[in-house]
């Protein structure tokens, strides 16, 4: 019960609320006052994957507390706390999520509401909250993960399975595979991953290792602390039989490399490469871009990809040192310079391409002149002319070779045109203005011709954007 006192004062400030709203205490009042929010929106609207990722929030960290049982019908199971900011009031808002079943939400300690529709999980807070505000969302979850279907014709995306645990290869998608995310390029975040396994079997995540403990019923929990900024494709999980290799770059980065047994002797000339491929990186695009460094070798014979997860790509087999300096260029071309629609791919792939073919005249192979020219020899009737590289129309042209090889031929057209010395000062350039943040190719046409003093934008017109076989000059 209030005082007589105290009921004139909070009578006095209603009035004041209500007409002036200039009192201090007022104000205090006014603050308190309930938020009025508005949902998120379900998907940031990309040209090729318009439903993927979320709008209203921006996440800083993913918490992920995992445990993985291969051999159980639920091989996954765990808690995700995410630390996110709130872009404008929010009544409620999306993550995405792959089958996996969700068991309870809460938003800042307090039980949520949702619900699922598709790749969907929508979040309803006890009440709104507020623009600029940080909040934390606990996810407890489970199920079998598993690929998903029809993305990018057979390419996998997401939980692969394999004979002895499974791995995530999560672009372009498959991120949400494995944990509630906002799968979008737009909105990296740090991760901090414990993954619990039964004995005999290691976890394996991105980021510097931070030890090995013993959980309850003859398991054993892994934690890796990643503090790069890292887009969701990027973070990958894996399990299996794995052999942990430590070492360090020439500059002092940890290197920690997951080996399946079976790839420990024809991998060990490759892994031995990755400090040259660091520094060989380093002296044409800058600085290195990621606080750890590494590979996941595992044994998936019918998987012939590798991804350039951050800072420690994953293999499905063992990887010449070509394949690696090319996963290993990504670390600057695509997971620190982001593309800002997936239809601007070129912006990765041309140039880990070229950086492959760079990488195998350094070190005294095909030179990248033999590359173009082994390129060009395709047939102008041949499919491969058809997709305009710098523009990919469906999923399906993603990951395509006109993507990788004529992407990478464009840059070599630009090199023959400006002429070694200042196409290094572009890379480096283009690494630097745009570390850690999203771009697009015209970003990069621009500044071609502001360093070179060139009208380079036929090059692209003809190279990246025509259609059909262009005329060798």
């Amino acid at each position: 019960m209030l005082e007589r006192r105290e009921l004139l004062i909070s009578m006095a400030v209603v009035a004041v609320v209500a007409t002036s709203g200039c009192s201090p205490l007022a104000a205090d009042v006014a603050a308190q006052a309930p938020v009025r929010g508005t949902p998120g929106s379900a998907g940031v609207g990309d040209s090729i994957f318009p439903g993927a990722g979320n709008g209203g929030y921006d996440v800083a960290h993913y918490a992920l507390d995992l445990t993985v049982e291969p051999k159980s019908r639920a091989a996954l199971s765990g808690t995700s706390t995410i630390t996110a900011k709130a872009t404008q009031n929010l009544s409620r808002f999306n993550l995405d999520l792959s089958r996996l079943t969700v068991e309870r939400v809460e938003v800042d300690g307090t039980t949520a509401k949702f619900s699922r529709k598709g790749n969907e999980l929508t979040i309803t807070p006890s009440n709104p909250i507020a623009k600029g505000a940080k909040f934390a969302t606990v996810i407890t979850y489970h199920g079998t993960p598993k690929v998903l279907p029809g993305l990018i014709g057979g390419s996998q995306d997401g939980w692969i399975k394999t004979d002895d645990g499974a791995f995530v290869m999560g672009e372009p998608l498959g991120a949400m595979t494995w944990h509630p995310v906002n799968n979008t390029v737009h909105d990296p975040a740090t991760y901090d991953v414990a993954v619990t396994v039964p004995a005999g079997l290691t976890g394996v995540s991105n980021g510097r290792y931070v030890g090995k403990e013993s959980a309850d019923f003859g398991r054993n929990t892994f934690r890796w602390s990643n503090r790069t900024q890292t887009i969701p494709y990027a973070a990958t999980l894996a399990v299996g039989k794995f052999t942990l290799e430590t070492g360090k770059t020439k500059a002092g980065v940890p290197i920690v490399n997951a080996v399946d047994p079976r790839h420990h002797a024809s991998s060990r000339k490759a892994l031995e490469e990755i400090p040259a491929i660091i520094a060989w990186g380093e002296k044409l695009f800058g600085p290195y871009p990621v606080d750890s460094a590494g590979a996941i070798i595992d044994h998936a014979p019918k998987i012939g990809a590798a991804l350039e997860t951050i800072g420690r790509p994953v293999y499905g087999k063992t990887p010449t040192s070509t394949v690696m300096a090319h996963e290993y260029a990504h670390q600057w071309f695509g997971n620190s310079v982001r593309f800002s629609d997936w239809s601007q791919i070129w912006l990765n792939e041309g140039f880990a391409t070229y950086a492959m073919w760079m990488w195998d005249e350094e070190r005294g192979r095909a030179t990248t002149q033999e590359w173009f020219d082994g390129v060009y020899r395709v047939p102008a009737e041949d499919k491969f002319w058809a997709p305009v590289p710098g523009k990919p129309a469906t999923a399906k042209e993603l990951f395509g070779d006109p993507v990788y090889y004529r992407g990478a031929m464009v840059l070599h057209k630009v090199r023959q045109a400006v002429g070694d010395k200042v196409f290094s000062k572009i890379l480096k350039a283009w690494t630097a203005e745009h570390r850690n943040r999203t771009a697009v190719i015209e970003q990069f046409i621009s500044l071609t011709e502001k360093m070179s003093g060139k009208p380079t934008r036929k090059i692209f017109d003809v190279w990246l954007f025509g259609k059909g076989k262009p005329k060798k000059p």
